[in-house]
């Protein structure tokens, strides 16, 4: 196959063909550190909406489900690893394309430091006693060192990732279902510290009394859900690149679901709502509700618990990375980004250069942060919603505006492609409006800055330095093609693995 002026040209160069549906679901499992997620969360949606932690959490589900299926009718008419940025261009034109490829890359670079933190504390929580965990330059440098071993297993290459990925999930989930097992049989037996029976009430939509509490809690519960989209961005990697990543996307987030709702249920069956002790709704232990029952529901075998928190932040780590590397990667390939970050390794197959970035600005922007001030990187991390909720509603709108003239040629076709991800967007439109709406007060979050939420300026203001960036690269010759949609547009094919395309020109940007 050749260009349209006689030139051949060749797929992205990545590792086609290595990954099947366990290893896609695997990894977009991996992605969501379920352990590390629950512990970040579970207290503060308990804080939030009480016994309606339960359905908080599958009310949260259903965007991210309206999402999948999003990403899933996108890649099956253009599976590209460059996912938001590609389709959203091919949607609405370079403009949008190349923010929603920002809010990708903001997303994975603020949630490695997290990552990273959390895997220096609970790894020196693990030695001796425990005093160096308090360290900020030793957890710091743990964190750092972290971040490079991760970023060279994706280096190194994906089928390398996946089978490390394929223990550590498994560690996790071993881990969770020891801790249902074991919250179950003691409130069975009687020796739970405050033993609730079960309620189907948890479970009513309509037993929310607080609408600030149910919109903090859905907003919390998104989080818990992100990084799915993880198996999007490795489609050229799978050895069917239109079906394989969709149908693991899908089934990723359903596992995530009945996950997340069964360790709630047993946890609030087991250590209750109280505020004092080991109760979910104890104000000293939101940060870790598993760390306050981890000596009494599991003995001297409560490091299980920090082991599973640790693999799961250091799992995660590598995952995060793969999405954003190959996301410029594409934007490279398309003329979005200089060339350099188009470059493949030739023995491994990933994109070298674009991973060792994402590993060095990650590194950089958690030492930064953690020099300056821990608050600022808590509310970083506080702010990260706000990325999340923007390039998952751009990609659910680019669904149905670009499929808009095929959606009433079935039934299928207007539900999948048009009504789900039309209500997903809308949802995650609102969750961002809302969550920028609640940053902005001052009480918000651990800091203030210019007399506002420091979470809103550092939500919102690493959005808008994407804006300055990309006006920046709109200055060099390079970018002319990508921003007259000349090297992407709606009608541009996308460099499918197993044949390569050719490039039609079209100045339309990506609106016909």
């Amino acid at each position: 196959m050749t260009t349209t002026d006689g030139r051949p040209i060749e797929g992205k160069g990545l590792a086609t063909g290595t990954l099947g549906l366990w290893g896609s679901t695997v990894i977009g499992l991996a992605s969501t550190a379920p352990v590390f997620s629950l512990v970040a969360t579970l207290g503060f949606m308990v804080l939030a909406v009480g016994a309606q932690a339960p359905i908080a959490f599958i009310v949260a589900f259903i965007p991210m489900l309206f999402s999948a299926y999003a990403y899933r009718e996108l890649n099956r008419a253009a599976p590209d690893c460059g996912t938001t940025f590609t389709w959203g261009t091919k949607a609405f034109g370079p403009w949008i394309g190349w923010m929603g490829g920002w809010g990708v890359a903001v997303a994975g670079m603020i949630v490695l430091a997290n990552l990273a933190q959390i895997a220096g504390i609970y790894f020196w929580s693990l030695i001796g006693d425990g005093s160096l965990a308090e360290s900020v330059p030793v957890v710091t440098a743990t964190g750092v060192a972290f971040i490079a071993a991760m970023t060279w297993v994706s280096w190194r290459g994906v089928e390398l990732g996946e089978r490390i990925q394929n223990v550590l999930l498994g560690v996790q989930y071993v881990v969770l279902a020891i801790f249902v097992v074991a919250a179950l049989w003691k409130f069975f037996d009687g020796t739970a510290p405050d033993p609730t029976p079960f309620d189907w009430a948890w479970f009513n939509p309509l037993g929310f009394t607080d609408w600030s509490g149910f919109t903090e809690a859905v907003l919390l519960a998104l989080f818990i859900y992100w990084g799915w989209d993880t198996c999007l961005a490795l489609n050229e990697e799978t050895k069917d690149p239109k079906r394989t990543p969709g149908r693991a996307a899908l089934l990723t987030t359903v596992i995530l679901l009945f996950t997340y709702v069964a360790v709630t249920v047993a946890a609030m069956m087991y250590a209750g709502l109280g505020e004092t002790g080991v109760g979910l709704g104890n104000e000293a232990n939101a940060d870790d509700v598993f760390l306050g029952m981890k000596d009494d529901l599991f003995g001297p075998f409560g490091w299980i618990l920090v082991v599973a928190v640790l693999i799961s932040a250091v799992s995660s780590t590598q995952t995060t990375i793969l999405p954003t590397a190959r996301g410029t990667l594409a934007m490279a390939a398309y003329k979005a980004l200089p060339r350099r970050f188009q470059t493949v390794h030739p023995r491994f197959k990933t994109p070298s250069f674009s991973t060792l970035v994402m590993g060095i600005v990650a590194s950089l922007y958690y030492v930064g942060m953690s020099l300056i001030s821990d608050n600022i990187l808590q509310d970083s991390i506080l702010s990260l919603g706000l990325a999340i909720a923007f390039y998952y509603a751009i990609t659910c709108f680019a669904c149905a505006w670009y499929f808009r003239r095929d959606l009433f040629t079935s039934a299928r076709n207007l539900v999948f492609r048009g009504i789900f991800p039309l209500l997903g967007g809308l949802m995650l439109a609102y969750a961002f409006v809302q969550s920028a709406i609640d940053m902005y007060d001052v009480d918000y979050g651990y800091t203030v800055l210019l007399g506002i939420g420091g979470t809103f300026v550092l939500g919102v203001g690493s959005l808008a330095f994407g804006v300055v960036l990309m006006l920046l690269w709109f200055a060099f010759p390079r970018s002319k093609a990508f921003f007259r949609g000349e090297s992407l547009n709606r009608d541009t094919p996308v460099l499918v693995p197993d044949e390569p395309i050719a490039y039609p020109r079209s100045v339309d940007g990506g609106l016909s």
